[in-house]
């Protein structure tokens, strides 16, 4: 059974396995932007919090009797710092995806949503009609609204729009018009926050932090602990109607077990960490991206670092020979993305030495060209 179908896999250099990786290894592959899953203080503060607690397992969901203080403490500082009016947490980023949304999008309403948007939420819009669902080029507000305007001249109906705050592939920022279209359009704005929450704006807060947008009515935002934060989860930051919509509308938070105390306990100790140390930390991403650009002449607006190589054999060449040499990056092929690339993550807790070692080597590797 599935012979034909993984032998063509196989053909195709897009065969996939699980693998335990040498701890000895320099990791430039893992979405571990901020160093934040070896940091022991954040652990052992986790650890003690949960074991001051009557019991250590959610037991059950949300709505039943899974609600924890511990879920409550750290919703409540979620919504503080990030200026929502409302919090959620949820299992992971992309059952929050689906949640947003297979229940955002109601009879009549129409999702307008990036291309290269997560494949979570790209499966959640297949759950919708599809006269619902509207894909609009990469990051390409001009197309947005184009296509927008073409829909609107059809009949009248609400618009939800879907972006990332940083694209996990390519790893660049979502345009600021696209946040004035959906103001434009009185248009309900999901940012899937996932890859810029700790790593981009002013306090190391997202996007929105980063355009300094005050959050509207119509502004929903995503994040997930399972990167930037070191940990596993994931929280949905909305109006207080929205929140309130979700927890009495979207699946996945009614008949999910609520989400483990101790990665959540672990999410807030890194979300305090990353509210006092955004200076620190903001100095440690610049210097890694200014490396970056002298030694791979890439200006990054992120700390994910996408080279194209356009060949799924060669890119797992690439990636072999940096292991042999005690680096791990990416091989990322598809149907991740189109194209096959090398995708190297500046952790900030690597070296500055051993970041400018591994770009000389994929300099001379992927044969980039000075300018």
């Amino acid at each position: 059974m599935y012979d034909n179908e993984l032998k063509a896999i196989h053909k195709s250099n897009r065969y996939r396995t699980r693998e335990i990786f040498d701890d000895s290894l320099i990791d430039l592959a893992s979405n571990d932007y901020l160093g934040f899953s070896s940091n022991k203080t954040l652990f052992k503060n986790a650890y003690d919090k949960v074991l001051k607690e009557k019991y250590h397992s959610p037991k059950a969901s949300m709505l039943v009797n899974g609600y924890s203080k511990i879920h409550k403490e750290f919703e409540d500082k979620l919504k503080k710092v990030n200026n929502f009016e409302d919090a959620i947490i949820v299992g992971n980023g992309f059952i929050a995806n689906i949640a947003m949304i297979e229940a955002l999008v109601r009879k009549g309403d129409v999702l307008f949503i990036d291309e290269q948007y997560h494949a979570s939420g790209m499966l959640a819009s297949k759950l919708l009609k599809d006269s619902q669902v509207v894909v609009f080029k990469h990051n390409d507000a001009q197309d947005l609204q184009v296509r927008i305007n073409s829909f609107q001249a059809k009949k009248s109906t609400r618009i939800v729009i879907a972006i990332e705050g940083v694209y996990s592939m390519e790893g660049d920022i979502a345009s600021r018009s696209i946040f004035d279209i959906a103001d434009l359009h009185n248009a309900l704005l999901i940012v899937d926050e996932a890859h810029s929450s700790g790593v981009i704006g002013d306090k190391l807060l997202g996007i929105f932090d980063y355009y300094n947008i005050k959050p509207k009515l119509n502004h929903v935002k995503m994040g997930t602990l399972g990167k930037a934060y070191g940990s596993f989860g994931a929280y949905i930051l909305a109006s207080n109607k929205i929140v309130d919509f979700l927890i009495n509308r979207a699946k996945p938070i009614i008949y999910s077990t609520a989400p483990s105390l101790f990665d959540t306990a672990l999410g807030l100790e890194a979300l305090n960490c990353i509210v006092q140390n955004s200076s620190s930390l903001k100095q440690k991403i610049h210097t890694h991206l200014n490396i970056i650009e002298q030694e791979l002449n890439i200006k990054a607006q992120s700390l994910i670092i996408p080279i194209e190589i356009a060949d799924n054999k060669k890119v797992l060449e690439i990636q072999k020979v940096l292991k042999e040499k005690g680096f791990l990056v990416g091989a990322i092929r598809q149907p991740t993305v189109k194209s096959a690339i090398i995708r190297l993550i500046a952790r900030t807790d690597v070296s500055t030495k051993d970041l400018q070692n591994v770009c000389k080597l994929l300099k001379d590797l992927t044969y980039i060209e000075d300018k």
